[in-house]
């Protein structure tokens, strides 16, 4: 069955995600599955010799329940149509989240906001979740409301009917990974929005820092990197081309260049290399630094 999962915990980041979750649910025409993971009995909570007692266990699962039944009913009534399941799992956050994910669609989850500082403030569940899962991750800051996702409209003002803004990919030309690439334009199809495709290149890893200063040399590899970004897009712009689409290839790490994309855009999508390690995943910095700071939700996207 096709689902979009979402994990809730009754945190208004994770209430933002089920909202953002049930949007695109509605879209795609899929299944919503509302997640609550039962492995934290929260600070009220004062188990005896570490262990919880029988009350305090049927407490959290009433607890849970009612999460679970207030969310489903919240969104049924703004989503009519929109098929909701519930499910209370036993478990710890990250492998009952791992495991919910792995038989969905796309797994979504929130992040705090960083006080005033535009950007997320990333728990270790999510993190943990996103360094190991094979599934696309979307996390989605507390606050994020329709009316961000869209243009404003003619007056300026805030609107839901107008169209999307651009959906923005940091692509590597080294190892894009079709997976990203893929999920990126079509998800630019599916809202009708622009596509705007980011590469940042480094002259001084390539020829060391003297290309820096040799401004013929630069102009050189500045055309060679956009030659190579096209070349690798070529293929997707003709396989969907209807999406209209803007390159960029920058000069300096592109993760502040995504941060600054973020702010007009209505997802950001960046990629995560599997990587065969002894403890779990890695996180690379890039993807790290949007995490962090971009101020539109984010698609991590895992790829060979």
């Amino acid at each position: 069955m096709l689902a979009i999962t979402v994990g809730l915990d009754g945190s208004p980041e994770s209430l933002a995600a089920a909202d953002w979750a049930a949007r695109e649910a509605a879209q795609r025409e899929v299944t919503l599955r509302l997640l609550h993971a039962e492995d934290s009995l929260g600070p009220q909570y004062v188990p005896y010799m570490g262990v919880p007692g029988p009350g305090v266990i049927d407490a959290q699962r009433e607890w849970s329940a009612h999460l679970l039944r207030e969310a489903e009913g919240r969104l049924t009534e703004r989503h009519p149509g929109l098929r909701i399941t519930t499910q209370q799992v036993q478990d710890q956050a990250v492998p009952a989240l791992l495991t919910a994910g792995e038989a969905g669609e796309l797994l979504v989850l929130g992040s705090r906001r960083l006080g005033t500082v535009t950007g997320f403030l990333v728990g270790s569940v999510a993190l943990a979740v996103v360094a190991r899962t094979e599934r696309p991750v979307v996390l989605v800051r507390a606050g994020e409301r329709a009316e961000e996702e869209h243009l404003p409209d003619a007056t300026g003002a805030e609107a839901i009917t107008t169209p999307y803004r651009d959906v923005v990919l940091g692509l590597e030309l080294e190892s894009p990974g079709d997976a990203v690439v893929e999920f990126a334009f079509e998800a630019a199809r599916r809202h009708a929005a622009g596509l705007r495709v980011v590469h940042g290149w480094n002259p001084a890893a390539v020829y060391g820092y003297g290309a820096v200063l040799d401004s013929g040399l630069n102009a050189e590899l500045a055309e060679e990197a956009r030659h190579g970004l096209s070349d690798v897009l070529r293929p997707w712009k003709d396989k969907f081309p209807g999406v209209q689409v803007r390159e960029q290839a920058v000069i300096g790490g592109a993760g502040r260049h995504l941060v600054h994309a973020s702010r007009d855009a209505s997802l950001v999508v960046v990629g995560r290399r599997r990587r065969k390690a002894p403890v779990g995943g890695r996180i690379g910095p890039v993807t790290h630094a949007v995490l962090q700071h971009a101020s539109a939700p984010v698609a991590v996207v895992p790829h060979d």
